[in-house]
């Protein structure tokens, strides 16, 4: 392309930083690792310390506060950047930052792979988070629904606004995807009896896909769009104009992901009473960016053939649960909504391997352009999941998510839910 061009636009990483470097105003390495979330609401370890993402947020902080000429690289020296930084980050990690951070309600959960931010209002929050997020490890932060109006989230209230809109309503059962009028699936949501049977009488598991999602969210419920992000936690890195939130500071002419918000909505029940929990409203798959959700609405439905809110809870307690979770459970404050089965990323090689290997026992045609987490076609059930961690040493980390809690994941995450 033209000179001009290339000025204009920047047709290289250094060209683009350089052009608009009056543009980026991001910090130095307290930036940490760049944020860009997806807003969504539902009914790595090494020696050094210092993970590559940093070493690239130096670069950019280096090239933006210095604005280095396109025909000048950047002279950067990684190992001795490696060598001098701090060891703080993993000792943090594995001292539990009981000294550094004494003034914030936190536990660990998962062994140790997931931070539990336990006061949704303590300022101080990022500054935890920001050293658990360079560790690219799952963070739940819990109570986001005591700063929400939680009217405008009930069912009924959802009906009674958009019952007349139609969208896309996924049978999980059968993955069959059908374009209904909204109301019929939230006039069912907490009564069984108005629910879709599917031919031999069953119960349909509906699932509200993405309804509505990105601009469609903010135009169509503008009250409920405001009350969310007011009310999303660590405000620095997830709220659109946080100053850690990355795709705040990105130039108008980069393709974005859908940064969202999107509403998710689920029969969630019917699930647990499904024999060996074979089946999930969300089956595995990975974000591509990083991703939020906040637990807006449990309902307790009722009705023939739907477990009460007792057998729900035992079915939970049947999971592979952390000693901290079990003690939620039995809190009868808490409200549980889903269940969360997370792993890292560094695994998807394995269970990719892993699914494709069950895939021919159980005599499925496996194409060489198949991939079974981009297809988003498993739900690994519990028998699956003991089989990966025996055979592949690939452990799940279980999470349940209470009313009001905000489960934060990076990009690149496997999940089903």
């Amino acid at each position: 392309p033209p000179a001009s061009q290339n000025n204009e636009q920047g047709s290289t990483l250094r060209d683009l930083l350089t052009t608009t470097a009056g543009k980026l105003r991001l910090g130095s390495t307290d930036a940490g690792i760049a944020f860009a979330p997806v807003y969504s609401t539902g009914t790595a370890s090494g020696k050094s310390g210092r993970t590559m993402p940093n070493i690239l947020d130096d670069i950019i902080a280096s090239v933006v506060e210095n604005k280095i000429p396109p025909n000048r690289a950047p002279k950067i020296n990684v190992k001795s950047e490696i060598k001098d930084e701090p060891k703080d980050d993993r000792k943090c990690i594995q001292d539990d930052c009981s000294k550094l951070y004494s003034d914030i309600q936190y536990s660990w959960i998962c062994d140790k792979h997931v931070l539990w931010l336990r006061d949704h209002k303590n300022n101080n929050n990022w500054k935890l988070f920001k050293e658990c997020w360079k560790q690219g490890r799952p963070v739940l932060v819990s109570g986001m629904h005591k700063k929400m109006n939680f009217s405008l989230w009930k069912a009924e209230s959802i009906s009674l606004d958009f019952g007349n809109q139609q969208a896309d309503i996924l049978n999980c059962k059968d993955s069959i995807i059908s374009n209904t009028n909204v109301k019929e699936f939230w006039d069912g949501f907490e009564d069984v009896s108005k629910r879709q049977k599917i031919k031999n009488g069953e119960t349909a598991l509906l699932k509200l896909k993405d309804w509505p999602s990105g601009e469609d969210f903010k135009a169509m419920m503008p009250a409920r769009y405001e009350d969310l992000l007011k009310s999303l936690p660590l405000p620095e890195y997830c709220s659109p104009e946080g100053k850690l939130n990355l795709a705040s500071h990105l130039p108008g002419f980069f393709v974005r992901p859908d940064l969202g918000p999107r509403l998710c909505s689920a029969y969630g029940e019917c699930v647990a009473a499904t024999k060996d929990h074979d089946i999930g409203t969300t089956n595995l798959h990975i974000e591509v960016s990083d991703v939020v959700n906040i637990l807006v609405y449990v309902g307790i439905a009722k009705g023939n053939g739907v477990l009460s809110k007792s057998g729900v809870l035992k079915k939970f307690e049947e999971e592979d649960l952390d000693d901290l979770l079990r003690k939620r459970l039995k809190d009868s404050s808490e409200l549980p909504g889903a269940l969360w089965h997370i792993y890292a990323g560094k695994d998807a090689d394995k269970i990719r391997e892993f699914l494709q290997k069950i895939a021919k026992e159980q005599g499925l045609e496996v194409l060489p352009e198949h991939d079974p987490i981009r297809d988003q076609s498993w739900y690994v059930n519990k028998k699956l999941r003991q089989r990966l961690l025996e055979e592949y040493g690939v452990k799940t980390c279980t999470v349940i998510q209470f009313l009001g809690d905000a489960i934060i994941l990076p990009a690149g995450a496997l999940h089903q839910v």
